[in-house]
């Protein structure tokens, strides 16, 4: 299983536009950072989880030709607002497997109501086939995907764990018996947007706390903020076991 960063950035991304914050002047490669997303590849089948703003870019930007469908977490915009950006892969493959919480669908009908009409389509744009997820294990692929239910303030989002791979963002509690679904993951990935506490947001040491909780092999900070500061600086603060997620990293599990 090979995953990619596709974005690490919170909702602004980084640079933030017109900011002269040291992290957003930085001339870095990896304080660069798009809209979060991840791409899941195995066997012959690729998945996306999260379509932001940035997903032409990112698609462009790692030579994607094909997607099996697309994950949300939930209905957020720097999470959604790509979604028409689906069309070259509706052109090429037919109508676009989307899959998520039942009130995550409801508000992408709302927000593109044009991909979801029944009458008087627009003929150039994009159809989806919709898969409503509930707090259960769903078929993907040739694999089962477990959800993670977990709260961003009060908002519900799904993380996903595909087999030994856990990709969580926007968290900021996670039940106790939704932790048991995590025990022996061997690479989480999960949100650090930044050091000083966030109401809807685990900070660094809040996702640090939860890494050692859940004790993977390996685990990677992303949905990262300008104000976590500069990405090497804060690399070599952390254990050898957590590394900070950069845009376009690749690993294979």
């Amino acid at each position: 299983m090979i995953v990619t960063f596709l974005g690490t950035g919170t909702s602004q991304g980084i640079p933030i536009i017109g900011s002269t914050h040291p992290v957003c002047l930085s001339d870095d490669p990896k304080d660069k950072r798009l809209r979060v997303s991840v791409l899941i590849s195995w066997d012959n089948y690729q998945f996306v989880i999260d379509c932001g703003p940035d997903f032409r870019q990112q698609m462009l930007s790692n030579h994607v030709d094909r997607i099996d469908g697309v994950l949300f977490t939930h209905e957020h915009a720097d999470h959604t607002m790509g979604l028409d950006d689906i069309r070259p892969f509706f052109f090429r493959q037919g109508d676009i497997p989307i899959y998520a919480h039942k009130r995550v669908l409801e508000a992408l009908k709302k927000r593109f109501d044009y991909i979801f009409a029944s009458e008087n389509k627009y003929p150039g744009a994009p159809s989806v086939i919709e898969n409503e997820i509930i707090n259960e294990p769903f078929a993907l692929g040739n694999i089962d995907v477990i959800p993670i239910n977990t709260f961003h303030n009060r908002l519900q989002v799904f993380g996903f764990r595909f087999k030994d791979f856990a990709y969580l963002t926007d968290v900021k509690t996670v039940e106790e018996k939704e932790k048991l679904k995590l025990k022996g993951v061997k690479v989480l990935v999960v949100n650090a947007l930044r050091i000083e506490p966030h109401h809807s947001h685990f900070n660094l040491e809040e996702a640090i706390a939860f890494i050692e909780e859940i004790a993977p092999e390996k685990a990677y900070l992303t949905h990262i903020s300008h104000m976590l500061g500069f990405h090497e600086e804060v690399e070599k603060q952390l254990p050898d076991h957590i590394s900070i997620a950069y845009d376009n990293l690749k690993i294979t599990i």
